[in-house]
């Protein structure tokens, strides 16, 4: 999927949990098949998962990294209203892997897709929840920190024209360029909350049409509160997308500047992702379609 890619294999993973970590020498190990675009991941027993990142970096840039991690994950986990993974270990390099890594606890239920749940109303109640208590947790005087998404929606315009260009025999880019135009300029008043920053269909774990866990929470932090909105364009129809707008008590600029952000992120997955994950292109596309087409949303 990535230019810089790293790879590992069943054998090294096992060596390296058996020499670093003996406690869990006897766990089965197996590799999990995933969408995951970060990290190759491997289940340790019942309860622990391996999280080997996928794109080269400097071993102590990601040491520094993973524990900061570590931090927002525990933090996380202590707001949120249904289960996420925290950091048990980090690990060294070794068995030609050459950069650090993770085991993080394990969090049953089944990954969730942009259709799996798109209906559910009990799902956008158990979302809205979610927001509302990750909103309340206290910023403790953080800021956004200007990496990423969260921030101000200007910024992203060369990022958004680039997949454009790229984009042009994938998607309706004059409709697309026209939404981003007028959305990414609503006015912002409200001060940063506490956010996830990556509510995509793949870091949620659903079970019988309920939210069941929270993955990927390693960025957890200061952001533009419109910014944990996009999981309702990722993941939820008309009907659904509504009743979490409710619940909230989402003015018109805060919703569209969610929209906009879904659209920044949506935009990059489609061309980026077409041939070496179809399932992140096809979220994009998915995403895309429930913005250009919602009632509710103008340009």
């Amino acid at each position: 999927m990535h230019e810089n890619q790293v790879e590992i294999g069943q054998a090294d993973v096992e060596r390296l949990v058996r020499e670093q970590f003996p406690e869990w020498a006897r766990e089965p190990i197996v590799r999990l098949r995933t969408s995951a675009t970060t990290c190759h991941i491997f289940r340790i027993g019942p309860r622990l998962a391996a999280r080997f990142p996928m794109q080269l970096a400097d071993p102590g840039d990601l040491r520094s990294l993973l524990e900061a991690e570590r931090t927002a994950l525990a933090e996380f986990a202590a707001s949120s209203t249904v289960p996420s993974p925290t950091t048990v270990a980090i690990g060294q390099p070794g068995c030609g892997y050459p950069m650090p890594w993770t085991v993080q606890t394990w969090i049953d239920g089944d990954v969730a897709t942009p259709s799996s749940a798109q209906g559910s109303g009990l799902l956008a109640q158990d979302l809205a929840e979610l927001l509302l208590q990750l909103r309340a947790a206290e910023t403790r005087g953080r800021r956004f920190s200007g990496g990423g998404r969260g921030g101000d929606l200007s910024v992203h315009d060369e990022w958004v024209e680039y997949c454009l260009t790229r984009s042009e025999a994938m998607l309706p880019v004059g409709q697309v360029r026209a939404a981003w135009k007028t959305l990414r300029a609503t006015p912002r008043a409200s001060p940063d909350v506490m956010a996830h920053k990556d509510l995509t269909p793949a870091n949620l774990l659903v079970a019988d049409g309920r939210l069941a866990g929270v993955l990927d929470a390693g960025g957890f932090g200061p952001a533009d509160p419109a910014l944990d909105l996009v999981v309702g364009w990722h993941v939820l129809d008309r009907g659904p997308r509504e009743l979490l707008r409710s619940r909230l008590g989402v003015d018109d600029d805060e919703w569209r500047r969610g929209a906009a952000w879904a659209l920044q992120q949506a935009v990059g997955l489609v061309w980026y992702y077409e041939e070496s994950n179809p399932s992140m292109s096809e979220l994009g596309r998915s995403t895309l379609g429930r913005i250009l087409t919602a009632p509710d949303l103008t340009w």
